[in-house]
């Protein structure tokens, strides 16, 4: 436990706290190129981009997230002091069997992560709840399998849950988002059992902001007080360390719900934080060229982080490496 304590440490920032930047999209970020030119998206401008955002934006983060396909030259270009995290899983899942079942990635494994000088694992698992057992458990075997390998290697396992109801296409309405916070903080009891050998949650937060009361114009699914609630009842579903993801909103949308965390009493220890710091820059950078979007990172990019570095000062909880990695 002592070399893990170690590596998350180089994850976490002097306060204790996880403010990392995440930039292993596959499928999403070449999508988003996508929108802005007639062509598909090619390996080289992923990986160009990978590197435009690792090179200008580390010195401000306390750790980048990458994945091997693309983002190995990004890690070679990522500030000296900041931390590294690779992504296990295939981008996507197969849309023809049911489940959103996981792959990995096929030339990889947790010591050749080790041997490539990462801090940590990072695997992305998409659960339902209320899923069937039969899918439940292929996914749990899944997890314990990857926590037994990171657990040989003393390597910090990072487990990203996306919740979902099976039964339901449309995942931004109202019907969702009052199921939501049952999906993702029993998703998070779940994993949070030593068997699967998680050392950090990364996670949604439990509701959806667009339908809390005074944050939406849309229909309330939630009054405020429900809404605090369901955060606070996420702290009590682990004990483990968890940091959240901003699940692609805006910048000042994911600011403001850490704000309404910590009203909660929410104890998350950082974030884990991509579309809402970069989005911005993708047309940018695929309209107007590098140059160009290196400037946006030094300047938008950079804005983004340094406001969020100040709302995480304000309310995210410090580590215990003695409590959590003894």
């Amino acid at each position: 436990m002592a070399e893990k304590r170690s590596y998350i440490k180089q994850i976490s920032n002097d306060k204790n706290i996880i403010n990392a930047l995440a930039i292993d999209q596959r499928g999403a970020l070449k999508k988003m190129i996508n929108k802005y030119q007639d062509e598909p998206a090619s390996a080289e401008q992923i990986s160009k981009f990978k590197k435009i955002v690792s090179a200008e934006l580390t010195p401000y983060t306390s750790a980048i997230l990458l994945d091997p396909e693309y983002g190995l030259s990004a890690a070679q270009v990522k500030d000296v002091d900041a931390g590294e995290l690779l992504a296990y899983e295939q981008t996507g899942y197969d849309t023809t069997v049911p489940g959103r079942l996981p792959d990995l990635l096929p030339n990889w494994s947790v010591k050749r992560f080790k041997e490539q000088e990462a801090d940590a694992c990072k695997f992305l698992l998409y659960y339902d709840v209320d899923e069937s057992d039969e899918i439940n458990q292929q996914k749990q075997v899944f997890v314990e399998r990857i926590g037994a390998e990171c657990k040989a290697e003393e390597l910090p396992f990072f487990l990203e849950i996306v919740t979902y109801d099976a039964a339901v296409a449309n995942h931004r309405t109202k019907d969702f988002a009052l199921k939501k916070p049952h999906k993702v903080n029993n998703a998070m009891k779940e994993f949070s059992n030593e068997r699967y050998g998680v050392d950090v949650l990364k996670v949604e937060v439990p509701v959806n902001m667009e339908f809390v009361e005074g944050y939406t114009t849309k229909e309330v699914a939630y009054t405020q007080k429900e809404a605090l609630d369901h955060f606070k009842e996420q702290s009590q579903s682990t004990e483990l360390p968890f940091i959240f993801l901003s699940a692609g909103v805006s910048a000042e949308m994911f600011q403001e719900t850490l704000r309404f965390a910590k009203k909660a009493g929410s104890t998350f220890n950082g974030v884990l934080c991509g579309r809402a710091t970069w989005a911005d820059g993708v047309e940018i950078f695929v309209t107007k060229g590098e140059e160009e979007a290196r400037k946006w990172m030094r300047t938008q990019g950079k804005n983004h982080i340094e406001t969020l570095n100040e709302v995480l000062c304000e309310t995210a909880t410090p580590l215990n490496f003695e409590y959590n990695y003894k």
